[in-house]
């Protein structure tokens, strides 16, 4: 998409301080001619944990550094760093990371994630992507049990300048989503973006009304959803795994948006999803405004994360 940038110097400034609190860390371990062995490796396995890479990935990383050690690929401390930087960027397949549009017809992309994630304004992020990629989009205000979430994207809509469907506050999500995905058909939208319910009164209750939501566009639209982005916030580290499987569950997330990277020590959590969801992280927003938004890029990703 041309919008992107893919910029290093934006996803190190958004990584500056998982990077350094990382970099840190690992360099009081990894001193100038210090020997691998099995105290360096549970040092570094350690760190990494901390980083919020999580226990499933560190320890695969260690492993795998081990198995390296022993068959002489590596020898010192020295080399390390680019052992982890070459391993750490085979994780992610760029087919699992696209889009995968319709073939014809608008694509419908749910947006999910609990509130106070930048569900919202994470839309619009993507609203203005799609918008600047020449796709015409519209927009589904179905957080319709928040009334700040119609009127936010609504504000965006205009900001924008995209077509937004919307209802009462209290309407019911997935009639909106009907009209939605009616007038998405009828006007040649190139993309459907719904913006869904981050909260009711129970997780039971969220979670039967996204599969409400999803089962309406799939009626409507053949083959929609063609994407389910959860919306994660990264400042929250290992909590954002929890609230994964529970969407996963519900909704059958394809991919994740990791809202908030620019202001957090926890950007490790991009290698924890991997490893303990095996869901691709497809979007990362880096900022407050519309065009702070990049695709995840793991070459870009891991060079900013060791810098």
């Amino acid at each position: 998409m041309a919008f992107f940038r893919k910029a290093l110097d934006k996803f190190a400034a958004g990584l500056a301080r998982t990077r350094a609190k990382l970099a840190g860390s690992i360099q009081t371990i990894l001193t100038l001619g210090r020997k691998i062995d099995e105290q360096l490796l549970d040092e570094l396995e350690q760190q990494l944990i901390e980083a919020d890479l999580g226990v499933t990935a560190a320890t695969h990383i260690c492993d795998d550094l081990r198995q390296a050690y022993r068959d002489k690929r590596i020898a010192t401390a020295e080399q390390v760093i680019p052992f982890l930087k070459t391993e750490l960027k085979t994780y992610w397949p760029a087919e699992d990371r696209s889009i995968h549009y319709a073939a014809s017809g608008p694509t419908v992309i749910l947006v999910a994630g609990v509130n106070g994630t930048g569900k919202t304004t994470s839309v619009a992020k993507l609203a203005q992507a799609f918008k600047s990629d020449k796709r015409k989009v519209i927009l589904a205000a179905a957080d319709t049990f928040r009334a700040a979430a119609v009127e936010q994207l609504t504000i965006w809509s205009q900001r924008l300048g995209v077509e937004i469907i919307k209802q009462a506050s209290g309407s019911d999500p997935a009639a909106v989503v009907f009209d939605a995905c009616d007038a998405a058909m009828a006007r040649n939208a190139d993309v459907l973006l719904v913006d869904t319910a981050g909260r009711l009164h129970t997780q039971d209750n969220l979670m039967r009304e996204l599969t409400k939501i999803r089962n309406v566009v799939a009626k409507k639209i053949p083959g929609a959803p063609h994407e389910v982005l959860l919306v994660l916030d990264a400042t929250t580290g290992q909590n954002a795994i929890s609230q994964a499987k529970a969407f996963q569950q519900a909704i059958n997330v394809t991919g994740i948006f990791l809202a908030k990277l620019d202001g957090t020590a926890k950007g490790g959590i991009v290698v924890a999803i991997h490893k303990e969801l095996n869901l691709p992280v497809k979007f990362v927003g880096l900022g407050e405004q519309p065009e702070d938004v990049e695709p995840f890029d793991p070459e870009t990703f891991v060079e900013a994360l060791f810098q």
